[in-house]
């Protein structure tokens, strides 16, 4: 059961919170005790339950997101997972029945991700529109019907662009994950968007997905007359900009740093910057 809990990569959640805090953001109407139990049943719950299935399945030998090296998988990870898949869906029941909804469409759609009669994770480009769809604008609006928004203002044209820009961030920060995995997914068979892009060209793509998505985000801020959420934004997240073309640079001159350590570290400073930004929003 240790194991099993440990291959659920709870820590791992850090790495996911910028949607949730970027959809606080945006919004000022809300309810903050739904607020909490929304954080808790996505980041403790739905998110661990999504990772502990997709290794489940993928019994991976080598470094994964968050455990440079993992314990082998057991018949326990299957009901922790089931155990943690029912206590979302119980949690979102008490929210809404709506909310509770989505929960389990997000979570049906992170098993077809990696279950092996279905398995998406083979199809690089289907795979990767699901993971930015699911885990980027879906989300941004999951938790905003979560925490109480009307739905008018979650379904406002600028709300979406908002939820548009989460996805293009989920876009280039996606295939980095994978650009350390490519001889593990290579030998199960699973043609990712980083193994088909290559290295360099999985740092191109993450460079102007994330170059769009912080274009987009601007314009909405400026189109909504929130000029200092682009000071706030344009300063915390000066630390992403400069690891990223560090390590780019690096991964230039010796593809050995396309690595488990260089990835955990970008997926760290890139989560914890970007949500800072959007907490200081939702302070000032």
């Amino acid at each position: 059961m240790r194991d099993a809990l440990k291959l659920m990569r709870i820590p791992f959640s850090v790495y996911l919170m910028p949607v949730f805090w970027f959809a606080l953001s945006v919004v000022t109407d809300y309810s903050v005790a739904k607020a909490v139990a929304v954080f808790v049943i996505i980041h403790l719950f739905v998110y661990p339950a999504s990772n502990g299935y997709n290794c489940y399945f993928d019994r991976d030998e080598s470094s994964i997101g968050g455990l440079k090296h993992p314990p082998k998988v057991n018949k326990s990870l299957f009901w922790l997972v089931s155990l943690f898949d029912g206590l979302a869906i119980l949690g979102a029941l008490f929210i809404s029945v709506p909310f509770a909804v989505c929960i389990t469409v997000y979570l049906l759609v992170s098993k077809a991700y990696s279950y092996d009669k279905i398995r998406l994770k083979k199809y690089p480009f289907i795979s990767t529109l699901v993971v930015i769809f699911f885990q980027g604008a879906f989300t941004f609006l999951m938790v905003q019907l979560g925490i109480g928004v009307n739905v008018a203002q979650i379904t406002s044209s600028t709300n979406l662009i908002f939820a548009t820009v989460s996805s293009l961030f989920l876009c280039g920060s996606y295939p980095l994950t994978q650009v350390y995995q490519h001889t593990e997914d290579a030998r199960r068979g699973d043609k990712t968007i980083s193994l088909l892009l290559g290295i360099q060209g999985t740092f191109l793509f993450s460079g102007i997905s994330l170059l769009l998505g912080t274009g987009l985000l601007i314009f909405a801020y400026l189109n909504t007359h929130q000029e200092i959420n682009i000071l706030i934004f344009l300063l915390c997240t000066g630390p992403v900009v400069f690891f990223f073309n560090r390590w780019f640079w690096r991964v230039r001159q010796n593809r050995a740093e396309a690595n488990f350590e260089n990835t955990m570290l970008m997926n760290k400073i890139s989560s914890l910057s970007i949500s800072l930004a959007f907490m200081l929003m939702i302070i000032f």
